[in-house]
């Protein structure tokens, strides 16, 4: 039996948990407080796919397209030269929600059906969605029909906003998207300082031997979400030799012949370092992510 084909998250890390990736045409639901930065895992995995010759199609429920442009830039994505070319948005702030799923998705779907190129779906976040409609029945077969028409075009990752109760494990408010979802990637925010406290935890994954333990993530600039996957802790080292680490990956990068656009991640991803450990680990990630070795 051929090995099912795995469809890159962009996510430094997350595909060693998930056999390789993404199973392709399936619904991911990142669901998460304010602050665990699910918007960011929206925007990396659509630039992955386009750095990579893919299109991406950003559904926004709340931002317009220049905002997200624009917080896309602070992680060193420059999402603006991909606008309507290879990155296109759908902005339904205001917008009747069940007229666009049922009427007018099907046939933007039904129109690209005929690209050769492959497309990743982000719907950022889906909460409004749900908070139009009280009715459960009316909910479940909104959601359904959304993740069942996108999902033609390939993954689609959509952003759910959590607000659970004390003693809750996950909020009952988004049960339903996760119900209905091929996967689910839980974020929590934990304020108690240092280096890792925000952590992700896979719920679900339909069809994937994943991971199940909790993993530290942090925000890079340059690079964006980086999952912490290796059981070891490192050491803190000495600042002074961070500058050296990174000179060395980088030239490393250009001696394997790296594509010019991840040679440029870690010049950025150097020139933006704040914290206070060695880049090493961060650096084998994203070494890991684009095979070179």
């Amino acid at each position: 039996m051929e090995e099912e084909k795995r469809i890159e998250s962009g996510i430094f890390g997350l595909d060693r948990i998930l056999e390789g990736g993404f199973r392709d045409n399936t619904a991911m639901v990142v669901v998460g407080a304010s602050g665990t930065g699910k918007s960011t895992f929206a925007m990396q995995f659509l630039m992955h796919g386009i750095d990579n010759g893919e299109q991406g199609l950003y559904v926004s429920m709340e931002e317009s397209p220049e905002q997200i442009m624009r917080e896309g830039a602070l992680f060193g994505w420059d999402m603006h030269s991909h606008f309507e070319k290879n990155l296109f948005f759908i902005h339904l702030k205001g917008k009747d929600f069940k007229t666009m799923i049922n009427e007018q998705l099907p046939k933007l779907v039904k129109a690209r059906s005929d690209y050769e190129v492959r497309t990743r779906v982000a719907i950022d976040p889906m909460t409004p969605v749900i908070w139009a409609n009280q009715n459960k029945q009316e909910q479940r077969e909104l959601i359904s029909k959304l993740f069942t028409t996108l999902k033609e075009l390939g993954v689609v990752l959509a952003t759910v906003e959590e607000h659970s109760k004390p003693g809750e494990t996950i909020g009952a408010d988004v049960l339903l998207p996760i119900y209905l979802a091929d996967g689910v990637i839980h974020l929590e925010y934990h304020p108690i300082g240092g280096a890792f406290n925000r952590t992700l935890q896979i719920i679900k994954m339909r069809g994937t031997s994943h991971g199940e333990d909790v993993y530290p993530y942090i925000f890079a600039r340059g690079a964006g979400v980086i999952t912490r996957t290796s059981p070891e802790i490192r050491k803190p080292e000495d600042k002074k030799s961070y500058e050296e680490i990174f000179d060395e990956a980088i030239q490393t990068a250009v001696d394997l012949k790296a594509p010019e656009f991840v040679v440029s991640k870690l010049k950025y991803i150097k020139g933006t370092w704040a914290y206070d450990y060695s880049p090493e680990e961060t650096l084998q990630i994203i070494f890991d992510t684009y095979n070179l070795k």
